[in-house]
């Protein structure tokens, strides 16, 4: 699988998370977004860039649960709970908006 943008070729394993991960940027993360049927906001990139703070800080990508807590304790209550990660990313939180900020897999999900 694969993403194109401009005339350039972004490879992805089959479940689409970028192989390369310094290619990312954030033309292609809109187009990964429209892939998986969300329009990016404000709240999104707010999530997206936290997540990809956190992998630069810790080298993984938080499973959901970390993911949740994190957000909690830098963004609040109100952003930091699995209603709110999942109204912004229906299909999981974890794996949707760690494949929207160009990162691996979240460890431990399926």
């Amino acid at each position: 699988m694969s993403y194109e943008l401009d005339g350039k070729t972004y490879e992805s394993d089959e479940e689409g998370y970028l192989i390369d991960l310094a290619s990312w940027n954030k033309e292609l993360a809109v187009l990964i977004a429209a892939d998986e049927e969300i329009e990016m906001s404000d709240d999104h990139w707010e999530v997206v860039n936290f997540l990809r703070q956190y992998y630069e800080d810790f080298q993984i990508a938080p499973a959901v649960r970390v993911l949740t807590k994190a957000v909690k304790k830098k963004m609040g209550a109100e952003k930091g709970n699995s209603k709110y990660l999942y109204e912004l990313f229906p299909y999981g939180p974890g794996k949707q908006a760690c494949k929207i900020a160009g990162l691996p897999k979240p460890t431990g999900c399926i």
